[in-house]
């Protein structure tokens, strides 16, 4: 149903205004920001169809909502009909601007003064990748975020994470401590025996140069897993 045919209060940019952006669906949000539709698809037809976007023709399955199109490139916009340069560029500054937000406020204060605010950052930035990713958050003497860095791609065990290469970031940005975090693709969080013997392996390495290991957090769709929270560290 277009827009003008709805009842004004059931309109997103009214129903935004009047009742706050906490009362708009997934959709409705991401309507206020496309703005239009084209002929003979309504805005809100479009923002269904980048919530169901797939990465690829041949996936069967697609971003998995917001927290998967967080990870959509401007290319993969293209194919939605009706999205053209100027709206694929808002859509993917606005998502930008939401990760870069997050590491802010971890730049700003202590890691640790709000562990949830960690998990829903690597959230961001993990949890929709189809493959595993393993990266690192630097933190300084104070706990602050200096850097994120995805180090290392594919199958994760403990023979394609280099610690060598791990100790050597932590040494490039002269991190105190750090936390560990990677990926499921498969949606579980529970740490297997393998990631067990990986955070040994890596907290005695960055010992070595006086580096910590504060945690190591697993991500999942929809959820993370703190190894530290669960004693496991």
């Amino acid at each position: 149903m277009p827009l003008k045919d709805l009842p004004p209060d059931a309109r997103p940019r009214e129903k935004l205004l009047a009742r706050g952006p906490g009362a708009l669906s997934d959709v409705e949000l991401l309507a206020v920001l496309l703005r239009t539709g084209i002929h003979g698809k309504g805005v809100l037809h479009m923002a269904r169809e980048l919530l169901e976007l797939k990465k690829t023709e041949s996936d069967t399955d697609g971003f998995d909502g917001l927290a998967g199109l967080l990870h959509a490139t401007a290319d993969d916009l293209k194919r939605i009909k009706g999205l053209g340069p100027a709206k694929r560029a808002e859509i993917v500054a606005v998502l930008e601007l939401a990760r870069r937000a997050m590491a802010q406020q971890l730049q700003e204060r202590t890691v640790f003064a709000d562990p949830n605010a960690v998990k829903h950052y690597l959230q961001l930035h993990l949890a929709a990748r189809s493959h595993e990713v393993f990266a690192v958050l630097f933190l300084d003497v104070q706990n602050r975020l200096l850097a994120m860095e995805e180090l290392f791609h594919g199958t994760l065990t403990q023979t394609s994470v280099y610690p060598r290469e791990v100790v050597i970031k932590a040494l490039h940005h002269q991190a105190s401590a750090v936390v560990l975090a990677h990926n499921h693709p498969s949606g579980t969080v529970q740490p297997s025996r393998a990631d067990e013997a990986l955070t040994q392996t890596l907290k005695a390495a960055l010992a070595l140069v006086d580096v910590r290991v504060l945690d190591h957090v697993i991500v999942g769709q929809g959820q993370a897993l703190s190894m530290a929270e669960t004693g496991l560290i």
